[in-house]
C-alpha cells in the first residue's frame, strides 16, 4: 500500500491552470489531477489502483471496471458490491457509438405489490431494509460479464488478480468505513452470523488502519474469474444467496434459484438531448438519472447562468426551482420502463422542457410543484421512495480513448446486512414506492414481479458539437444524486471550471421539498436570503461522491469528491 501512495503523489505532479474558485468549504479541496494516456477515478485507492493495473495490461476501460468493481466489493463494502446493481454507459471511441447497459436489481417472482404493506400501512423504511425482504436479484457481475465480452480486451479471468490477492492478504481499513461501522446504525448487521463476525471481530467493530481479511471473498472472486458469473447465478454460490434471503430471521425473502438463473442484463438505448452545444447522454429508466438531469439542465437553458454568480442566492434560487419541476414528474412518471405504458421522450421533450420551464424566475417565490402534464389524461398515483446515499461511482477512460460511467450500489449502508461467501446482498427492493396506489391510481414504482426498481443513479456522459466525448461524470448521494452530477454539470459546461472546481462546490439539493445547503460551507450564509424568497430551508451534511473526467486539448482532467476517499490515477 506504501508504494500505491507513493507511485500516486507521484502521477499527481501536473495539475489545470485555471482561476481557483474562492475555498468555500469545511473540508481540505483536492487539486484536478492530469494525464495524456488514461484515467481511472473510483471511491477508494485500492479499487482506482486495480484499474490502472489492468490499463497498463493492455486492458480496455471496461476490463478495467470490472477489476475496480471486484475490489470495491472488498475495500467499500457498504457502498457497492458483487451482490447489487449498476448502470454503465460505455463509449466505444472508434465507431463513436455509445452503449448503455442495464445491471439493476430485479424483483423475484413470488413478490406483489403489497409486498412491503402491512395490511393497510406500509412498512417503516427502517423496519423493511435488514433481512431477505429487501435483497433483489443482483445484476452488476452478470452486466460487467455481457459489456467486457462486447468490448473487452483482456481474458475475463485476468481481471480478478487484484482483488483476489488483496482479499486473501488483507485491505487496511479507511476511515470512512471504520467509521460506518462505528456508527451502528444499520437495524441488522450485529444480528446476522456473518456480517456480524466480519465487522464486529470478537463484538469490537473495526478500526481504521486495522489488516482486514476476507478469504471468503477471495475464493468466491477467484471461481467467478474462472467459470464466468455462471457460478453466482446458476451455481452453488446461487444456493446459497437463495438460503440467506428465504431463512433470514429479520424479514425473510422469497427468493428462488430460477430467479437468479432467469436474471437479464438489458441493453438500452441513452438518454441524450441537447444542452446549447454539448449532448447530455445519460441512463434510461428504470433509471431516473438520464431523464432527471436532462431535464435541469434544459429548463435552465433559457437564463444565461454565465451572468449569475456561481453558488449565490440568485443562482440557487433558480437552480432549485428547476430541480422541484425535475422531482416532480420523477415521483409521478418514471419506473421501470418494461412495466409501464409511457414513453419517457416525452419527459425529454423540448416543447415540454420549454412550457415547464417558463416559471422559473429570480422574481418567482420558491413553492412546491405539481408533476407536469407529457400524457394526456393519465391516471397515475404519486408514489414515495426512499433512497439512501451509499452507492459509488466509477470513471474510466483507456488508452484508445474508449470510456467508462458506472454507478453501481447495494443502496443502504451494508445494504441488507445479509452476507454471502464475503460479500454483502442489496436491499434495493425498498427502492420501489411501498404503497401500490394512491388517491385510487396505480403508483408506477410500485412492487411487481421481474421488475426493477426506480433509482436517481446518474452516470452522464457529454459530447461536444463534433460528437467528440468531453465529460464523464457521476456520484453517489440516494435520490440527490440528480442534483449532484446536475449542478457540477452546469459548473464545468456553464462557468468553464475544470471537473475537480466543479465537484468541489458547496451542494445544494432539493427535491421538489426543502433546499438542502451543505453544512460547513458559505452556503450557510445565504440562509436567511433563501428563506425570504419562500424557501424552507435546512443546514445538512450532503455527503456526495462524485468522480469525473474531462477530456480537454489532448488531456485528461480528473476529480474526486473530497468528501469521500477516492483518487484519480493514470499516466
Amino acid at each position: 500500500m506504501v508504494f500505491i501512495l507513493l507511485q500516486c503523489c507521484a502521477f499527481a505532479q501536473e495539475t489545470v491552470s485555471r482561476a481557483e474558485p474562492e475555498a468555500a468549504t469545511g473540508y481540505t479541496e483536492k487539486q484536478a489531477f492530469v494525464a495524456k494516456e488514461y484515467m481511472v477515478v473510483a471511491a477508494n485507492p485500492y479499487a482506482s489502483w486495480a484499474g490502472r493495473n489492468v490499463i497498463e495490461k493492455g486492458g480496455s476501460a471496461i476490463d478495467a471496471a470490472v477489476a475496480v468493481q471486484a475490489m470495491l466489493t472488498l475495500v467499500e463494502p457498504q457502498s457497492s458490491g458483487i451482490g447489487g446493481g449498476a448502470f454503465i454507459l460505455y463509449w466505444d471511441n472508434k465507431n463513436k457509438t455509445l452503449h448503455t447497459y442495464d445491471g439493476r436489481e430485479m424483483a423475484p417472482a413470488n413478490v406483489n405489490a403489497y409486498w412491503f404493506m402491512q395490511g393497510k400501512q406500509p412498512m417503516e423504511w427502517i423496519d423493511a431494509v435488514a433481512g431477505g425482504k429487501s435483497v433483489g436479484v443482483p445484476g452488476v457481475m452478470k452486466a460487467l460479464e455481457v459489456a467486457q465480452r462486447d468490448f473487452g480486451k483482456l481474458a475475463w479471468e485476468d481481471l480478478f488478480d487484484d482483488a483476489v490477492n488483496t482479499a486473501d492478504k488483507g485491505f487496511r481499513v479507511s476511515k470512512r468505513l471504520a467509521d460506518l461501522i462505528a456508527m451502528d446504525y444499520h437495524p441488522g448487521l450485529k444480528k446476522f452470523p456473518a456480517s456480524a463476525a466480519y465487522f464486529y471481530p470478537s463484538g469490537k467493530p473495526l478500526q481504521e488502519g486495522a489488516i482486514r481479511k476476507n478469504r471468503a471473498l477471495a475464493r468466491t472472486l477467484l471461481r467467478i474469474a474462472r467459470q464466468g458469473s455462471a457460478y453466482m447465478y446458476e451455481g452453488g454460490l446461487a444456493e446459497k444467496i437463495v438460503k440467506a434471503v428465504n431463512s433470514s430471521k429479520i424479514n425473510p425473502g422469497n427468493m428462488t434459484e430460477r430467479d437468479l438463473a432467469d436474471y437479464q442484463v438489458v441493453k438500452r438505448d441513452p438518454v441524450c438531448g441537447m444542452y446549447r452545444k454539448h449532448s447530455i447522454c445519460g441512463m434510461a429508466p428504470p433509471s431516473s438519472g438520464g431523464i432527471n438531469v436532462y431535464q435541469i439542465l434544459k429548463m435552465l437553458e433559457r437564463h444565461d447562468l454565465s451572468k449569475v454568480e456561481l453558488m449565490s442566492a440568485d443562482f440557487i434560487h433558480l437552480f432549485t426551482q428547476a430541480t422541484g419541476l425535475a422531482y416532480a414528474d420523477r415521483e409521478q412518471f418514471i419506473a421501470d420502463s418494461d412495466f409501464t405504458n409511457l414513453p419517457y421522450a416525452a419527459l425529454i421533450n423540448t416543447a415540454y422542457l420549454n412550457r415547464r420551464g417558463q416559471g422559473i424566475d429570480l422574481d418567482e417565490k420558491w413553492h412546491p410543484v405539481r408533476a407536469g402534464r407529457p400524457y394526456a389524461d393519465a391516471k397515475i398515483g404519486v408514489g414515495m421512495s426512499f433512497e439512501q446515499p451509499n452507492t459509488s461511482h466509477v470513471t474510466i477512460v483507456d488508452k484508445a480513448g474508449n470510456a467508462v460511467s458506472m454507478t453501481t450500489s447495494i443502496e443502504f449502508m451494508f445494504g441488507s446486512g445479509l452476507m454471502v461467501e464475503g460479500f454483502l446482498l442489496n436491499n434495493q427492493l425498498t427502492d420501489f414506492s411501498f404503497q401500490p396506489q394512491k388517491d385510487r391510481y396505480p403508483v408506477l414504482n410500485r412492487v411487481e414481479p421481474g421488475k426493477r426498481p426506480r433509482s436517481a443513479m446518474s452516470p452522464t456522459m457529454v459530447f461536444d458539437d463534433q460528437g467528440q466525448l468531453e465529460l464523464l461524470v457521476g456520484s453517489p448521494g440516494g435520490s440527490r444524486i440528480v442534483s449532484y452530477v446536475a449542478q457540477t454539470l452546469i459548473g464545468v459546461l456553464d462557468y468553464q471550471l475544470d471537473i475537480q472546481q466543479a465537484i468541489n462546490l458547496p451542494k445544494v439539493t432539493n427535491r421538489n421539498d426543502y433546499t438542502a445547503l451543505e453544512k460547513g460551507t458559505v452556503l450557510e450564509k445565504l440562509e436567511a436570503e433563501l428563506s425570504s424568497r419562500g424557501h424552507k430551508t435546512r443546514i445538512m451534511d450532503l455527503n456526495s461522491g462524485l468522480h469525473g473526467i474531462e477530456l480537454r486539448n489532448g488531456k485528461l482532467i480528473g476529480g474526486a469528491d473530497p468528501r469521500r476517499e477516492g483518487i484519480a490515477v493514470g499516466r
